[in-house]
């Protein structure tokens, strides 16, 4: 297992998918992938204010960060942005695991004013631009972790096997 440490960060590489700021690529900073990131939550969940998205980006990550341990965490904090890699990487390991409705509904509990379908809405937001960050790959690995009915809520099918 790797270690994140300062000499060994989480590093971003969204431009891959999601499109790096307009402008002189020089003079990009640090937090340009958490503001792309934002930007991509933003309009996946029509969050009228970035300060919104970015609120439900938060919560949302810090809730998966429990949820996500080993490689896998690790691999998912390297290939996010700085920020959001902080986010996950700084939560402590859930001490047992919830299926996707109770997820949704701790993370309504976090947000004020939320309910189960709120918060359904800002989960499915935020973990549906994870894909097209972090890869196929690393989330199908992550997927791998949780129990069943995680994967709608990051934009995907989920098959259940004929039995």
């Amino acid at each position: 297992m790797t270690t994140l440490t300062p000499d060994n960060p989480a590093l971003a590489s969204p431009q891959a998918v999601i499109p790096a700021p307009a402008g002189n690529p020089d003079r990009r900073g640090p937090d340009d992938g958490w503001r792309a990131l934002i930007d991509a939550v933003r309009e996946s969940g029509q969050y009228p204010t970035r300060t919104e998205a970015e609120s439900v980006t938060r919560v949302v990550l810090s809730a998966l960060g429990g949820h996500v341990v080993g490689d896998e965490r690790v691999d998912l904090a390297r290939a996010l942005p700085e920020e959001a890699a902080r986010v996950v990487a700084s939560q402590i390991p859930a001490t047992r695991e919830l299926t996707a409705a109770e997820f949704v509904d701790s993370v309504a509990l976090r947000i004020e004013g939320a309910t189960p379908a709120t918060a359904r809405w800002d989960v499915s937001s935020v973990l549906s631009v994870l894909p097209g960050l972090v890869g196929d790959d690393l989330v199908s690995r992550v997927l791998a972790q949780l129990p069943p009915g995680y994967a709608l809520l990051f934009g995907r099918a989920e098959l259940a096997p004929l039995g």
